[in-house]
């Protein structure tokens, strides 16, 4: 396990934020070079999950789903389309609208990016119980929904 340095004094009245940024800071690291390993860009495993889950979606539908914004979605969607993993089309009702649809390729990459977030996960919660793990998910989505997160919300479950 790697020591975490200390908090800052200027964030000395922001500890837990600056403890969510170093957790957010060093998951994403870990993430994103896994994420290295299958070929894919951080955030591109987002949008094949939403495909993964409902195939065929309109691009719209996509950038709701992740909570990106519409320019990162578009690069990433043109990227992932250029590495044979999934391909857009016009929709037959509006030729404006983009349906993506995952290949074989796309599709190929499911159990390895589930893999990759058990992995992820496991890392993640060494050393912690069932229940404190569940505290943190249920204030973890408070705080996100508290700060304008979709998905996000009070959960008091």
């Amino acid at each position: 396990m790697t020591a975490v340095p200390p908090t800052p004094n200027t964030a000395r009245d922001g500890r837990l934020s600056y403890a969510v940024f170093q957790l957010a800071r060093v998951h994403r690291a870990q993430a994103a070079a896994m994420l290295r390993e299958m070929e894919l860009h951080p955030g591109q495993e987002l949008l094949l999950m939403q495909l993964f889950d409902r195939d065929g979606q309109t691009q719209s539908e996509l950038l709701d789903s992740v909570g990106l914004d519409h320019s990162t979605v578009s690069k990433s969607l043109r990227r992932m389309q250029d590495a044979g993993l999934l391909t857009r089309e016009p929709a037959a009702h509006d030729r404006r609208v983009m349906v993506v649809h995952l290949t074989e390729k796309g599709r190929a990459l499911r159990e390895p990016i589930a893999a990759m977030w058990r992995t992820l996960e496991e890392a993640s919660v060494q050393g912690l119980t069932a229940d404190e793990i569940e505290t943190f998910i249920r204030i973890a989505r408070n705080m996100a929904g508290a700060l304008g997160a979709p998905g996000g919300g009070t959960d008091r479950a």
